[in-house]
């Protein structure tokens, strides 16, 4: 298959122009395949030659103008139309579609509950080849109409408002101009709960299975859209520019998310049938609200070409957290986000494959190119960038620059430069400038704290390491001599790094001086001696900040406690704090910790990178003793029942740390833990996992508990655990599942990957490691990019850190037949392990 390079999207699109798309589809021809034909109505600008491209299982017929083309003239996904004549023509297009167990296309999902099947499309970048003929380009958009012909009894859902016109025929209301990776569809017997806001009709859609937990959480759901759209029309001059707002939760997406104009679709763990944190119902508001952004900031206006996919995901993501802050009960989302989401940008920035957030157009020739920045750089450090770009340039004047860019790109494309300039018109500050420094440069600056005192004046210089200018608060923190451990702010004021002279503030040196307090920049943080050392003692006792400062959370928050956090989490990673050192901080704080995002994002660096890597196989097991202990602490502080939040992540942490099987066994035998909660589907799978791993269970146990829970997610939790036994008939029968059949579908492959690496099967798994990057290639040629991606984050043996396994992925990275999205992976994950042995050494 051909990929779409920018000379050749450029060249058609100055050929092209593109009116219309019919789109007939029948889902009623088989559980293999789908009928489709299109008719594209194009005007070509001048006499000339182009392509259009699909990928059929049969090309049955094309015609263009009424005359036929042959199909076998069909290369690759590529039908080449030579001799156009100036003027408009009418491409038909019939063909036999195979439906997709990869995410990827128009995919479709039996539900082992009760036998119902579900089809939806993920179209981006150019999987809507996989569906429908089209000229796959972002900047060639076009109004599309679309028929669907679907079994009886099952509902059909598209961009537009569907009606049902008899024999199973659904049509959907005409779009607006649209880019074809936005077109969409899901289709089945859909369970939909529907009201109206605005004026327009809202619906929420899930499998019938999942039908009780949507109908307790339908409300939340709305009031969170409502509340985001009413945001929105206060903040954008623009309207919602679609004719309705649908959200569909499916089955087995490989994102978080999709923003289909009008029928955003979501992986459809966000319909919870267990118990969640208010934490997780944060993360899924915050998508929410992110998809809803794309609306205006990708749907409206949309990217000429992938080079400037930052604009739609970095705008998204900022708007997302920062609309939920203003506009809903979740007003401490940027905590989440700087102990999460930053730090996922702040890895990615540091490893080989690292790109400006927005890269320059050479260094993305064409699409698979373009599908690696889908990263935390262009969603974090790319909103990073922006939220340091509102505080330096104001919000107000922000605003104004971005309502400008809708008004002179509706419906139609933009760049970077577009961007910039429509930002530069609202303010007199230099943007280009700017822009040049955060957005076309990589790499993460460090900001370093050094305090002077003199008599009754203390001073500040910050170091910096990088030329990023930053707009920054600083904290100055004494100890409270009423209270020990605890600290007071004495006061926050503003500075801009790089600054000419020290500042100078009167009174004694503070305990502790914090850099960046309210995280408004993107930059490491390392603090001064006396500073770190009044952390370590007291970093439980930074007290939330409610400043009067500009640079400041709109409600307050834990937010600098999440600032030293992340401190502690980098110097771990560089080498510069000892990961026992990192364990012992939170050990001795995280019981005293009010924040859930900081308890959830610590316990989970602790367990996943600090014990798993960063620490010599030795000194493993002390590490999960300290952390269960740690945990045991957490669930004996909240056995009054006032934060069952807090609880329930305790109760998931000390499940993962158990070393010995005897009390998770007792939990899973009385279906409770003492004082609760009840395990509920999520927790009995977990704890069935971890027994899987400590050699405590079998396969017969392991299916009854699939009998239990027929679902999707319990088969997904089956997979695991047979593939977490520790005995060598379940590996290799894993791995033949994984590497030598295509029977699994994504997310069964990524459940069987999950479980089969274990650090306490080191011996067992060995022969492994070198079979990994011999079957992996071949794989990924075979089933394509959704399952290149997941081999390479989940089968891969992350848990071998040596140089054996780095010299091994450095061989395979030398070959010239990888996928480009499976070697992006390798390239992650070969330097993970580099730098964990540089830690470990250190």
């Amino acid at each position: 298959m051909s990929v779409l390079t920018r000379d050749e999207a450029q060249t058609r699109a100055r050929l092209l122009d593109v009116q219309r798309y019919e789109i007939e589809l029948d889902l009623t021809t088989g559980e293999e395949t789908f009928d489709s034909q299109t008719v594209i109505h194009f005007t070509a600008r001048a006499a000339g030659d182009t392509f259009v491209e699909v990928k059929p299982a049969t090309l049955r017929s094309v015609s263009l103008d009424g005359q036929p083309l042959d199909p076998a003239a069909l290369v690759g996904n590529r039908l080449a139309l030579t001799g156009l004549a100036e003027g408009p023509h009418e491409l038909r297009v019939e063909a036999e579609m195979t439906y997709s167990h990869t995410g990827e296309g128009l995919h479709r999902f039996t539900d082992p509950v009760d036998g119902e099947t579900y089809t939806y499309t993920q179209l981006f970048m150019e999987d809507v080849q996989r569906v429908f003929a089209a000229f796959d380009q972002p900047d060639l958009k076009a109004a599309f109409d679309l028929t669907v012909t679907a079994p009886e009894g099952w509902t059909v859902l598209a961009n537009g408002i569907t009606e049902q016109q008899g024999d199973g025929r659904w049509k959907a209301a005409t779009t607006p101009l649209l880019s074809t990776y936005f077109v969409a569809l899901a289709a089945g017997p859909w369970h939909s709960v529907t009201t109206e806001h605005a004026g327009l009709p809202f619906g929420l859609h899930c499998r019938r299975s999942l039908a009780p937990y949507l109908d307790a959480d339908a409300e939340e759901l709305f009031e969170i859209t409502r509340q985001c759209f009413d945001r929105y029309h206060e903040k954008f001059d623009e309207p919602y520019p679609f004719d309705s707002y649908d959200q569909a939760f499916v089955p087995e997406f490989n994102a978080g998310a999709m923003e289909n104009p009008g029928l955003v679709t979501f992986r459809d763990e966000f319909i919870y049938r267990s118990a969640v944190t208010d934490t997780e119902r944060q993360t899924r508001a915050m998508v929410v609200a992110h998809e809803m952004a794309h609306m205006w900031f990708g749907d409206l206006v949309t990217l000429r070409w992938w080079d400037d996919i930052w604009l739609n995901e970095s705008f998204a993501e900022y708007m997302g957290y920062q609309t939920l802050t203003e506009a809903t009960r979740f007003t401490d989302t940027w905590v989440d986000f700087g102990i999460v989401r930053k730090a996922w940008g702040y890895d990615a920035d540091q490893r080989p494959s690292t790109h400006p957030v927005a890269p320059d157009p050479a260094a993305v020739p064409d699409t698979a190119s373009a599908m690696l920045n889908f990263d935390g750089i262009s969603y974090a450090k790319g909103a990073s960038a922006l939220r340091q770009l509102v505080t330096w340039l104001g919000e107000k004047d922000f605003l104004a620059g971005i309502n400008t860019h809708f008004k002179r790109h509706k419906f139609g494309n933009a760049t970077l430069a577009d961007f910039i300039d429509n930002l530069a018109s609202a303010t007199d500050r230099d943007v280009h400038a700017w822009a040049d420094k955060w957005l076309r440069t990589t790499g993460v600056d460090t900001l370093t704290s050094v305090v002077g005192e003199d008599g009754g004046s203390w001073t500040l210089a910050v170091e910096q390491d990088g030329d990023r200018p930053h707009r920054i608060a600083v904290g100055a923190y004494d100890t409270d001599p009423a209270r020990p451990g605890q600290l007071v702010l004495r006061e926050r004021f503003e500075t801009d790094v790089p600054g000419a002279e020290p500042v100078t503030r009167t009174g004694a040196r503070p305990a502790l001086v914090l850099l960046n307090d309210g995280d408004f920049s993107y930059a490491k943080v390392r603090l001064d001696a006396e500073s770190w050392q009044t952390a370590l003692r007291s970093l439980s006792g930074l007290p939330d900040p409610s400043p009067s400062s500009q640079l400041r959370s709109s409600r307050g928050g834990p937010i600098a406690r999440a600032v030293v956090w992340n401190a502690a989490r980098d110097m771990v990673r560089d080498g510069q704090l000892p990961p026992a050192a990192y364990l012992e901080a939170a050990r001795a704080h995280l019981p005293h910790e009010s924040d859930l995002a900081i308890v959830q994002g610590v316990l989970t660096f602790a367990r996943g990178q600090v014990a798993d890597r960063y620490l010599a196989d030795g000194a493993r097991p002390a590490a999960l003793a300290l952390l269960g202990e740690l945990t045991r602490d957490l669930i004996r502080r909240t056995e009054d029942g006032d934060n069952p939040g807090l609880r329930l992540t305790a109760v998931r942490h000390f499940i993962d740390c158990a070393a010995q099987p005897h009390t998770i066994q007792e939990w899973l035998a009385d279906g409770s833990v003492p004082g609760g909660p009840e395990l509920d589907p999520e927790l009995r799978w977990r704890v069935l996992y971890r027994l899987a791993v400590l050699g405590a269970t079998s396969g017969a146990e392991i299916a009854a508990e699939l009998a239990r829970d027929p679902s999707a997610t319990g088969e997904e939790g089956a997979a695991r655990c047979r593939a977490a036994l520790p005995d060598a008939p379940a590996k290799a029968a894993a791995w033949a599942a994984m590497f030598e059949g295509d029977a699994l579908s994504n997310y069964l492959f990524t459940a069987t990957a999950q479980g089969f690496w274990q650090p306490e099967q080191a011996d067992l798994v060995r022969e492994y490691v070198t079979r990994f990057y011999v079957d992996a290639v071949p794989l990924a040629a075979r089933r394509g990019p959704a399952i290149a991606e997941a081999a390479g984050r989940y089968a891969f043996p992350d848990f071998a850190v040596d140089a054996e396994t780095v010299a091994l992925g450095e061989e395979c990275l030398s070959r010239d037949d990888l996928l480009p999205a499976l070697r992006r992976k390798l390239t992650d994950q070969v330097d993970d392990l580099r730098r964990a042995l540089a830690v470990r050494n250190a």
